[in-house]
């Protein structure tokens, strides 16, 4: 059965491309939105995001790669 309009809640997450040391991306990586803004921009996003590959890397038996950036999507750049 189809949603209702409106019940899905818009800018719940924020998306972001990873790219790791051995020049692999990840795309549209999703982070709750209330971890963002304040002082801290995005930085809370590359936390998030090593946590998750860290806990990917337990489950599958295989390292976490190192992240050499992180970029939000849609936003352009300056």
């Amino acid at each position: 059965m189809a949603k209702k309009p409106g019940t899905n809640p818009k800018g719940e997450f924020a998306f972001f491309n990873v790219f790791y040391e051995d020049d692999s991306q990840r795309s549209n990586r999703r982070v709750p939105s209330e971890l963002l803004g304040g002082l801290d921009g995005d930085e809370p996003a590359r936390n998030f995001i090593m946590e998750q590959d860290r806990e990917i890397a337990e489950k599958s038996g295989r390292p976490a790669l190192e992240i050499k950036r992180i970029e939000r999507v849609g936003v352009k750049k300056k």
